[in-house]
C-alpha cells in the first residue's frame, strides 16, 4: 500500500511538473500580429481575438499595422522589428499581397512561422498557411442574392472595389460577378472605382459612378464602410430606395445597416476565429515544431433582412448575434 501511494504521489508530481514546464514554455512564446490598419473595426476585433487567445495560452503578443490600407513599407518594417524581438511566428493581413512576399520569404528562411489572415499573399504559398474567409465564396453569395432580388430587372452595375492587385478584392469582385451570372468586362458594368474600403472614398466613388450613369440600380461594394459611403451618395441623389447595395464583412455596424435597409445583404466573416486559430498555431509550433499548412476556411454566412428565393441566408438576428466591432 505504501508503495502504491508513493508511486501515485510521484505520478502526480510528474504531471504537475509537466504542466508547469508547458506553461513556462507558452510564457516564452512570442507571437506577432500585423494588420492592414489599426482603425478598421475588422482589424480591431482581430487584435482583440489574438490578445484574448494569447492571454489564455500565456503567450506574448506583439502588434503593428500599416498607416493605411495598402501601406506595404510599414508592414515590411513591422516584420523586421518582430524578428529582432524574437517572435516564433507572425500573423499578417498583407496590404500589398505581392510586394510583401520577399520580406515574408526572408522571415521564413530565418525559421519564423508566417500565417496569412483574411488575405492570401500572391502566390498563396508564400506563407506557411492561410486562415481566412473564402472570399470568392463571400462574393458569390452576395452575387446570387442580388440575382434573385433583382429578378427580371435589367442590371446597371457599379462595383466599388478595393485597389488593383490585392487578392481579397479580386476574389470578392470576381465571386460577385460569378454569383450574379455576369462576365468580367460585361457592358452592364457601367462603372468600377477603387475605394480602399474607406467610407469617404466609397461616397466619392459612388458620386463619380452616378455622374457616369445615373441609372445604376445595383452596387457591389468591397466592404461595409464603402457601402455606407455609397448609400450616402445615393441618398443625396434621392436614389437610395431604387438601388440594391450588397457587401461583405458582417461587422455589427454593417448588420445594423442591413436592418436599416442601407445594405440589402452582406457576407459575414469571422475575424476573431482567424486570430484565435493563428495564435494557437504559433504556440503549437513553438512547443512542438509542427507547422500548419494550406488553407483553413474560417467560414462565411450570407445575412439578409429579406430572404431571396433559392438563396440560403440567415436573418439579421443571427447576424447581430455573431457580428464583431
Amino acid at each position: 500500500m505504501k508503495k502504491f501511494f508513493s508511486k501515485k504521489i510521484f505520478l502526480i508530481g510528474l504531471a504537475f511538473t509537466f504542466l508547469l514546464s508547458s506553461f513556462a514554455l507558452a510564457q516564452n512564446v512570442k507571437v506577432g500580429l500585423i494588420t492592414k490598419t489599426e482603425t478598421n473595426p475588422f482589424f480591431v476585433k482581430m487584435r482583440e481575438g489574438a490578445k484574448a487567445k494569447a492571454d489564455e495560452l500565456g503567450a506574448q503578443l506583439f502588434t503593428a499595422a500599416g498607416t493605411f490600407d495598402g501601406d506595404n513599407q510599414s508592414q515590411v518594417t513591422a516584420i523586421e522589428n518582430m524578428i529582432n524581438a524574437g517572435v516564433q511566428g507572425i500573423l499578417i493581413t498583407p496590404s500589398d499581397t505581392k510586394a510583401i512576399v520577399p520580406t515574408i520569404r526572408k522571415a521564413r528562411k530565418q525559421g519564423v512561422l508566417i500565417i496569412a489572415l483574411d488575405t492570401p499573399t500572391s502566390p498563396q504559398n508564400a506563407t506557411d498557411a492561410l486562415f481566412a474567409t473564402d472570399n470568392f465564396k463571400a462574393g458569390v453569395l452576395i452575387g446570387q442574392y442580388a440575382k434573385a432580388a433583382m429578378g427580371q430587372e435589367k442590371y446597371v452595375i457599379a462595383t466599388l472595389d478595393l485597389a488593383p492587385g490585392i487578392t481579397v478584392g479580386e476574389l470578392r469582385h470576381n465571386g460577385f460577378l460569378q454569383g450574379l451570372g455576369v462576365p468580367t468586362n460585361d457592358s452592364r458594368i457601367v462603372c468600377s472605382q477603387d475605394t480602399r474600403g474607406d467610407q469617404a472614398k466609397g461616397q466619392t466613388a459612388m458620386e463619380n459612378c452616378l455622374t457616369i450613369n445615373p441609372n445604376i440600380n445595383l452596387v457591389y461594394t468591397i466592404n461595409e464602410p464603402a457601402a455606407f459611403g455609397a448609400y450616402q451618395a445615393l441618398k443625396r441623389a434621392g436614389k437610395q430606395k431604387k438601388v440594391l447595395v450588397v457587401s461583405v464583412d458582417g461587422g455589427c455596424a454593417g448588420i445594423r445597416g442591413v436592418v436599416a435597409g442601407k445594405i440589402a445583404a452582406t457576407s459575414q466573416q469571422y475575424p476573431l476565429k482567424m486570430a484565435a486559430l493563428g495564435v494557437e498555431a504559433v504556440v503549437n509550433f513553438a512547443k512542438t515544431g509542427k507547422k500548419p499548412s494550406g488553407y483553413t476556411d474560417t467560414g462565411v454566412t450570407l445575412i439578409a433582412e429579406k430572404s431571396a428565393k433559392g438563396v440560403k441566408s440567415e436573418n439579421t438576428q443571427f447576424g447581430l448575434a455573431n457580428c464583431w466591432g
